[in-house]
C-alpha cells in the first residue's frame, strides 16, 4: 500500500457518496496549489492526466 492510499480511502470514506463537478474539483485543486505551492507540479501532472484520460492519441 502507497502512502497516498490512505488519504485516497480517507476521501472515499468521508465523501464518497457525494457527486461533484469538475468545475468545483478544479477550484478545490488551486485551493490546494494556493496553500501548498510545493505541490504545484504533481497536482499540474494529475490534472493533465485526468483532462487526457479519454485520448484516444495516448494509446
Amino acid at each position: 500500500m502507497y502512502f497516498t492510499d490512505r488519504g485516497i480511502e480517507e476521501l472515499t470514506d468521508r465523501r464518497g457518496e457525494e457527486e461533484v463537478s469538475l468545475a468545483w474539483l478544479a477550484e478545490r485543486l488551486r485551493e490546494f496549489v494556493d496553500l501548498n505551492p510545493e505541490f504545484e507540479t504533481p497536482v499540474e501532472r494529475l490534472a493533465t492526466w485526468l483532462a487526457r484520460l479519454d485520448d484516444e492519441d495516448e494509446e
